[in-house]
């Protein structure tokens, strides 16, 4: 992923340091995710594998296998969401000119909650 692929967020030396520290959020996410979408693809070649093997130890084994696809599925869901979430706020931070520094945590997790409607 190029550096300027958010360089229409802000302005200045402060905004350029934010811009770097949200992109960088970015890309660990992103990798993060490629990394569970891999060990997905060997889950489901495995699983496909022990169903049409018809060993019943091999069917057992895809109860876990399953499983663990589920909870994989879950993870890139919620990673997906805090994507969305950051990305909106630093789009909010930027468009008011924050200049707080606070867009995001170093937990990558967004500073801000989320306003509900009533």
């Amino acid at each position: 992923m190029e550096g300027d692929a958010f360089s229409g967020l802000g302005s200045g030396a402060h905004h350029h340091q934010i811009d770097t520290k949200i992109l960088q959020t970015f890309q660990k996410s992103f990798a993060q995710v490629q990394n569970i979408l891999d060990q997905n693809r060997l889950l489901i070649n495995e699983i496909n594998q022990n169903q049409e093997s018809r060993v019943p130890d091999s069917l057992s084994r895809n109860v876990g296998l399953i499983r663990e696809l589920n909870n994989n599925i879950r993870t890139v869901v919620n990673l997906y969401a805090d994507l969305s979430s950051n990305f909106t706020k630093s789009m909010e931070a930027s468009s008011e000119g924050d200049s707080s520094g606070g867009a995001l945590r170093s937990d990558a997790k967004a500073g801000l909650k989320r306003n509900r409607p009533a």
